[in-house]
C-alpha cells in the first residue's frame, strides 16, 4: 500500500500540536488541564496562556488525529476484516497497558474500542455521502449530550474540576511515588474515562472517525482538488470557528471558570468549532502543499506521521520522565510549561528521521505490525529495510 505524504505530513503535524495540551496534563495536576482556576482564581497570564490554547489548539489536534484515525480505517478495509480487528484489538491492549502504567492521558484505548465499532460502518456505508451524514449526527448527539449534562449536573464542583489540597497533595504523592499506587488510581481514572467514552465521548470519536473515513473515500485527503479550493475552504472555515467559540471562551473567564458553564455548558462551542477549524488547519495544509512539500520540515514532520504511534509513546517516556521522575511536576505554570514542548518535538523530529534511516517502521508500528500479522496467521515482514 502507498503512502499519502499529505497524510503522513498532516498526521505528525497532529501529533505534535496534541503536546501543547498534554504538557498542561503531565505537569500539572489533571483539574488544570480545562480549568485554570483549579485553586479557585488564575493570574491573567496562566488565563491567558489557557485562553489561546483553548481557541487555536485545545481538541484541534485531537479532531485532527480522529478524522485521520478514521481515514486510516478507510484505507485498511483492503485488508479485510481479520486484519482490522486484530489490529485494534491490539491497539486496545496497547492503550490499556499505556493508561495503567505510564500515563493516565492515553488515548489508545479510545481509539481502538470505537475504531472496532466504526471500521464495520465504514465498510457497510453505501457511498461517501451516507458516511459523511452519519458521522456529522453521531458527533452532534455528543455534543448534545455534553449539554444534558451541564443542565442535570450538580451545581458542586466534583474533584476533576477543582479538587481540595488533599487531593492535590495525593495526586502529587502517587504521581511521583509511582509503583502499584499510581498503577491503582491510573486504572480507576481509567475506568472513569470509559464510562465517559461509553456515555457521551464516544458519539463524537465515532462521529469524527466516520468523517474522515468519508474525507478519505471522496478523495479530499488524497489531494483530490485544487489548492485554490483548499485555501477558499480554510479561508472561511477557521474565521468561522473562532466566532462560534471566542465567546464561549469570554464568557468562561467572566465568570471565573464557574464549574456548570465551564465545565459543561461552555464546552459546546469550542466542541462545535474545533471540527470547522481543524479542517481548515488540514485545508491549509493540503492547499499549500505544493509549497510546503519543498521545504525540509514538511519531510521531517512527514516522518514523524510515519511513526505516530512511536512518537505518542516517545512523548510520554520523555514527559514522565522529566515531571515525575525527576521531580519536575508543579514546578512550572501552563506558559512555562509551554516552553518545554519545542525540546520535545525536537526529540521526536531527531528520532523519526534517525530511526527512518535504518529501518522501514518506527519500533511500535513494527511491533503493532508483526503482532498483527501474527494474529492473522501471516508471515510477519522484516523490519530492516
Amino acid at each position: 500500500m502507498s503512502r499519502i505524504t499529505t497524510l503522513d505530513c498532516a498526521r505528525g503535524i497532529a501529533i505534535l500540536g496534541i503536546l501543547l495540551l498534554n504538557i498542561s496534563a503531565f505537569g500539572l495536576p489533571k483539574a488544570a488541564y480545562l480549568n485554570p482556576a483549579y485553586l479557585g482564581m488564575s493570574s491573567v497570564r496562566d488565563a491567558l496562556t489557557w485562553a489561546v490554547l483553548d481557541v487555536f489548539a485545545q481538541a484541534k489536534f485531537l479532531v485532527m488525529f480522529a478524522l485521520l484515525f478514521g481515514a486510516g480505517l478507510q484505507l485498511l478495509l483492503r485488508r479485510g476484516k481479520g486484519w482490522i480487528r486484530a489490529r485494534l484489538s491490539w491497539l486496545v491492549l496497547f492503550g490499556a497497558m499505556h493508561g495503567i502504567f505510564m500515563w493516565d492521558g492515553d488515548i489508545l484505548l479510545a481509539y481502538g474500542l470505537i475504531g472496532l465499532v466504526c471500521w464495520r460502518m465504514i465498510h457497510d456505508a453505501s457511498n461517501t455521502y451516507s458516511l459523511l451524514k452519519t458521522g456529522v449526527v453521531l458527533y452532534l448527539i455528543g455534543v448534545t449530550i455534553l449539554l444534558l449534562l451541564g443542565f442535570i449536573s450538580q451545581s458542586e464542583p466534583s474533584n476533576f474540576w477543582q479538587p481540595s489540597m488533599t487531593e492535590l497533595h495525593y495526586e502529587k504523592f502517587w504521581k511521583l511515588q509511582g509503583g502499584e499506587e499510581a498503577w491503582r488510581n491510573r486504572l480507576e481514572l481509567l475506568s472513569s474515562n470509559l464510562l465517559a467514552i461509553g456515555a457521551q465521548y464516544g458519539w463524537q470519536l465515532a462521529g469524527l472517525m466516520l468523517f474522515g473515513a468519508g474525507l478519505m473515500r471522496s478523495g479530499w485527503l488524497q489531494n483530490g482538488y485544487s489548492s485554490r479550493y483548499y485555501l477558499q475552504l480554510a479561508a472561511w472555515l477557521i474565521p468561522l470557528s473562532l466566532l462560534i467559540q471566542l465567546p464561549g471562551v469570554l464568557l468562561q473567564w467572566q465568570l471565573n471558570w464557574e464549574y456548570r458553564w465551564s465545565g459543561f455548558l461552555l464546552q459546546v462551542p469550542r466542541e462545535l468549532g474545533a471540527p470547522l477549524q481543524t479542517i481548515g488547519y488540514l485545508a491549509l495544509v493540503y492547499g499549500l502543499w505544493p509549497f510546503l512539500s519543498r521545504l525540509r520540515i514538511s519531510y521531517w514532520l512527514t516522518q514523524v506521521g510515519r511513526m505516530a504511534l512511536s512518537n505518542y509513546l516517545l512523548q510520554t517516556l520523555i514527559c514522565t520522565t522529566l515531571f515525575y521522575h525527576l521531580g519536575l511536576y508543579q514546578q512550572f505554570d501552563r506558559l512555562q510549561l509551554l516552553a518545554i514542548v519545542p525540546l520535545v518535538w525536537l526529540a521526536n523530529l531527531l528520532f523519526s528521521n534517525l530511526w527512518l534511516h535504518y529501518f522501514a517502521q518506527g519500533p511500535a508500528e513494527w511491533l503493532w505490525r508483526r503482532l498483527t500479522l501474527l494474529a492473522v496467521g501471516e508471515k510477519a515482514s522484516k523490519m530492516t529495510k
